[in-house]
């Protein structure tokens, strides 16, 4: 979160993190085509060869007002490719609020479960973990064959209980249900830590 005081801004970062080819990219390429454009920025996309994110994804939201302050939504996505692990810590830098896609496929489990694995490592280098920090998850690719239950991935994945959405994300189903779950709670975070703040304050002698 950064506070651009001149502007009177609130800018918040929401990182769409997941494995490779689990449809982070659809996500974003579906809201920047669908929502209005006075409401978004340029979108940047970096890829290599194969059709790929090489690096990120950047989508500028302005959605209402925090307070006094005009909230700003930076939006990236993350490589997914195991071998970009560097490229991934440093887009997570100052991240706000998360949108795990999780690829719904039965192939797939294992390595949802290392880059939650790998998420939650993150956090914890940061003095978080999932359980406090505001993040959602979405079931991408519920479209294709073999895919697995819902209730099995939201015993295998979702451990914390965070908010889920089924998803179809090159065809718009859950997409902007995932994203305003997301910055609900990111939202809803920060004004708890104000909260929090205020109390502190008051309880100093």
């Amino acid at each position: 979160m950064f506070i651009n005081a001149a502007r009177q801004e609130i800018i918040f970062k929401i990182v769409y993190y997941g494995p490779g080819l689990g449809g982070k990219t659809a996500n974003l390429l579906y809201i920047y085509e669908h929502i209005d454009p006075r409401l978004r920025g340029e979108l940047i996309s970096l890829r290599t060869r194969e059709q790929r994110t090489l690096f990120f994804d950047f989508l500028r939201l302005e959605v209402g007002r925090i307070k006094q302050l005009r909230p700003r939504f930076n939006v990236y996505t993350t490589p997914g490719q195991v071998y970009y692990h560097a490229s991934r810590k440093i887009v997570l830098e100052g991240v706000d609020g998360i949108v795990f896609v999780a690829d719904s496929q039965r192939e797939r489990l294992n390595e949802n479960l290392a880059s939650m694995a790998e998420l939650e490592e993150y956090l914890i280098d940061r003095g978080s973990t999932l359980e406090e920090f505001p993040w959602v998850i979405q079931y991408n690719k519920r479209d294709l064959p073999d895919v697995l239950p819902v209730s099995m991935l939201q015993e295998t994945l979702n451990f914390c209980r965070v908010p889920y959405f089924e998803a179809v994300a090159v065809q718009g189903v859950g997409v902007f249900e995932s994203l305003r779950a997301c910055i609900n709670r990111v939202v809803a975070y920060v004004q708890a830590g104000e909260r929090r703040s205020v109390t502190h304050a008051a309880n100093q002698p």
